[in-house]
């Protein structure tokens, strides 16, 4: 499991670098800019909104597994949906 400041460093850090949340349920969800996630003032629950911007999930914090980074520069590769593998 990660931390909650694991978590707000990776939305916080300059550059910032695209990254894929993997939750404790299996689903994954991608982080192309920090414009596309709004932290709540508790810390726990994130908003993250799709790449149109149209939709958007609530995560628990608390649930989050892991941060995926792609290489510098790129975008993540995972999606939104379980991995079908």
């Amino acid at each position: 499991m990660m931390t909650a400041q694991e978590f707000r460093a990776a939305l916080q850090a300059i550059p910032f670098r695209p990254f894929t949340v993997h939750m404790a349920g299996g689903r994954s969800f991608e982080v192309r800019h920090r414009d596309f996630l709004l932290l709540g003032p508790n810390g726990r629950t994130a908003f993250v909104f799709s790449p149109s911007g149209a939709e958007f999930n609530i995560l628990d914090v608390m649930l989050m597994t892991e941060l995926e980074f792609g290489p510098q520069g790129t975008q993540p590769t995972s999606s939104t949906a379980p991995d079908a593998t």
